[in-house]
């Protein structure tokens, strides 16, 4: 579905990433289990993962050109995924090119659990943090052991920013 007209998305910024999660899980969730008994879950699952991904490199990109892509536009940025108690974080270190937190609460999985679908919660959600970092800074990467959807007791992110490869 190519299109001439690209609209700018705004809709993250007027409803907050929690409720737009959601929404995407209620719609999405019922046709990639369709998909799955279709196709099998190996043939789906990797599809569904890149396209997420590839989402997420253009969502970091496209919020690097409105915010700058170090570590405190970053920081900044952030404001969107804890809006409204969506993520409690526990903000370790910041530094001109670390970013250290864990999230201590995520409603996101608790969303996921109580919809019965933390697996695909995780590659809707989770998945989407390494490649978001790498769209909105190229230098950036993101390092975590744990995550609270894959049964941790916090998401450890762990962000290190080569400043020489900053986009504007």
């Amino acid at each position: 579905m190519d299109s001439d007209i690209k609209l700018k998305d705004e809709l993250t910024q007027k409803i907050g990433v929690l409720t737009r999660r959601e929404t995407e899980a209620r719609i999405i969730a019922p046709f990639v289990d369709a998909l799955i008994k279709t196709f099998g879950k190996e043939k789906i699952t990797p599809i569904l993962e890149k396209t997420v991904m590839e989402l997420a490199r253009n969502q970091g990109s496209s919020l690097a050109k409105e915010y700058g892509s170090d570590v405190s536009a970053f920081l900044e940025t952030l404001k969107f995924w804890t809006q409204g108690g969506a993520l409690e974080i526990d903000l370790l270190e910041k530094s001109e090119t670390k970013l250290d937190f864990n999230v201590t609460r995520c409603r996101y999985a608790e969303m996921y659990k109580a919809l019965g679908i933390q697996d695909l919660g995780a590659v809707l959600s989770c998945n989407r943090d390494a490649a978001m970092i790498e769209g909105f800074n190229e230098g950036a990467r993101l390092d975590r052991e744990t995550t609270i959807m894959g049964g941790g007791e916090c998401c450890t992110f762990r962000y290190t920013f080569d400043n020489t490869n900053e986009q504007g």
